[in-house]
């Protein structure tokens, strides 16, 4: 009877800790929502999403808004997470036992935790640097670079993880039916991690386009849609950056209205992530 009390107790005491964590994970997303709204709703206009940004944009004299920057974010975001994509599950899918020991793997895989723990920054000090010594400017194509090798551990260790969630058997029935490795890798393996890979890619789109670090020594900025990947560009993250920075609370409240959208943005990515991720798990056998 003791020994049952004190496994009440246990459920009761963990019941309680899962409740509070829900609480507070909730209580914050509303939080940042309430905070943003405040500071930043009289600031958004259907003129503040239509048009690009100007000098007086940062002044607080009106003028201007912030649709460069949202096309800067998505002609970064877009770009960076197809490459990364691509590069990220050619080295998931070459990360199965099938095609490597399972310590060379295993070391693969400590140098992508070790990359996606790297600060952001890093990376787009490593960019800079290059950029540097090539002669070269700030320019999108160096910021698409730096989001880029910041997306590939996020995506490849995502996907990598759904891979190894396959059952053997299912790679071993492919392979008595005559599949090659690289055709049950694709065929095979590719379909099964679906929604694993789906995740992975939404994951790191919403970290490319939320990241601020990364391209902040590398894109520069500007008031206009870039015309190639040779020019400067704003983007969302920055510009919140920019417009924190200045004394005035007029110009401060822009940035609030910038962050809003920003927010909603990710909130978009998040819903269709788990709305595709659904959708893929049909191709899963079960």
């Amino acid at each position: 009877m003791e020994l049952l009390n004190k496994r009440i107790l246990e459920e009761n005491i963990f019941k309680i800790l899962m409740i509070f964590s829900v609480l507070v994970v909730v209580g914050s997303l509303v939080l940042i929502f309430a905070v943003i709204i405040l500071n930043g709703a009289s600031s958004i206009s259907i003129d503040m999403l239509t048009q690009t940004s100007s000098p007086r944009f940062y002044l607080g004299k009106g003028g201007g808004g912030m649709l460069n920057a949202i096309v800067g974010s998505l002609l970064l975001a877009f770009p960076s997470t197809a490459m990364a994509f691509l590069i990220g599950i050619c080295i998931a899918l070459y990360l199965q036992r099938d095609f490597l020991h399972p310590s060379i793997s295993n070391f693969i895989r400590l140098c992508l935790d070790i990359l996606w723990g790297v600060p952001s920054i890093i990376y787009g000090i490593f960019c800079m640097t290059i950029m540097i010594a090539i002669g070269m400017s700030t320019s999108l194509l160096f910021g698409i670079i730096a989001l880029t090798l910041l997306e590939i551990p996020i995506i490849t260790r995502s996907i990598d993880e759904s891979v190894k969630m396959i059952p053997l058997s299912l790679k071993e029935s492919a392979y008595s039916l005559g599949s090659t490795k690289f055709e049950t890798a694709i065929k095979v393996v590719r379909r099964q991690a679906l929604p694993g890979i789906v995740a992975g890619v939404l994951l790191g789109l919403g970290r490319g386009i939320g990241d601020a670090a990364s391209i902040l020594l590398t894109v520069g900025d500007s008031n206009f849609i870039p015309n190639s990947l040779y020019d400067s560009t704003a983007a969302l993250p920055t510009m919140i950056l920019n417009l924190l920075s200045m004394p005035d609370p007029n110009v401060q409240s822009k940035a609030y209205a910038v962050a809003f959208v920003l927010l909603i943005i990710v909130l978009i990515i998040s819903i269709v992530s788990r709305t595709l991720t659904k959708k893929s798990t049909k191709y899963i056998i079960k």
